[in-house]
């Protein structure tokens, strides 16, 4: 059967400084599938939309900033990662520049500046523990993986640099 994924981006907004990171805490509604995890700002791509429109839409729908410098971090494959083991395929950006205030709150949960060297301590999915050191690296170098999941927990992780 042919892969058919999800088409998904999640942006990593970088404070002036690169030492923070704009996540989001999902706690606002117990039926989520993220709910109690922090992650990144993001969402599926839409019909007739490249992913760069797609990021910048979807971290202004959720954070109410402008995207101005977008950088890709790398790819990964989510098979069987879905609520109902749909397959998943996300573009991973860093947002090294953006302008505007961002806000304190969506439909979803809380916007949080965290400091990038206490993300690992966050509840996060277990799988972003693997790529989000890939993302906050410098110099960022492009990253493409697999990440295998089973219910609801990654079985394996591969990735290589371009």
């Amino acid at each position: 059967m042919p892969y058919q994924p999800v088409l998904a981006t999640l942006g990593y907004v970088m404070s002036a400084d690169q030492k923070k990171v704009l996540l989001i805490h999902r706690a606002k509604r117990p039926d989520d599938v993220h709910y109690g995890k922090y992650n990144g700002l993001g969402g599926k791509l839409e019909a007739g939309e490249h992913i760069v429109a797609g990021i910048r839409r979807e971290i202004m729908e959720e954070a109410g900033v402008h995207c101005d410098v977008v950088r890709l971090g790398g790819t990964i494959s989510w098979p069987g990662f879905g609520k109902g083991g749909e397959d998943w395929f996300g573009f991973i950006f860093r947002i090294d520049r953006f302008h505007g205030e961002p806000r304190r709150e969506n439909d979803e949960g809380t916007l949080e500046w965290v400091d990038v060297e206490k993300v690992l301590e966050l509840p996060l999915w277990e799988g972003d523990r693997h790529f989000l050191p890939l993302v906050f690296a410098n110099p960022l170098r492009c990253f493409h993986g697999v990440m295998p999941y089973s219910n609801g927990r990654p079985v394996s992780w591969h990735f290589e640099f371009v």
